[in-house]
């Protein structure tokens, strides 16, 4: 099972340069998400934005700027590291829908490992064994 603090994502958005005020309208615009925390850093051209990966992602979030009209920063680092996060909020999301391994089946199999002789079991009589 995942705690809150796991769930918990925080990243930055980054932002072409033109026109300059797109993290501040960006940051409006996420505001008004349920579940999505913003703060916009205009100066760098970024929000960073602070969410549950259960309710939302960062492709999710920044695909809706993308439709909105918002331009993200197109540099070959902001595309490995957007990749990068996408992968990981994906399979984190995938996992948390496994169900948990249950205990009580795999004790079944280690006590059963237990009672059977293994290792180099051969049955064949001792006094027999020098002569083959």
């Amino acid at each position: 099972m995942t705690t809150p603090v796991e769930r918990a994502k925080t990243h930055d958005i980054v932002f072409f340069a033109l026109p300059p005020d797109q993290a501040v309208q960006a940051a409006r615009a996420l505001g008004r998400l349920p579940g999505v925390v913003v703060q916009s850093c205009s100066a760098e051209h970024r929000v960073s934005v602070h969410y549950d990966v259960m309710e939302h992602t960062l492709q999710e979030l920044e695909a809706q700027l993308q439709q909105n009209g918002f331009h993200l920063d197109g540099s070959i680092l902001q595309k490995i590291k957007r990749a990068i996060v996408y992968y990981t909020e994906d399979v984190q999301r995938d996992n948390m829908h496994m169900p948990e391994h249950p205990t009580k089946t795999r004790d079944v199999y280690v006590q059963m490992w237990d009672h059977h002789p293994h290792g180099d079991h051969d049955d064949t009589p001792e006094e027999l064994r020098r002569y083959l």
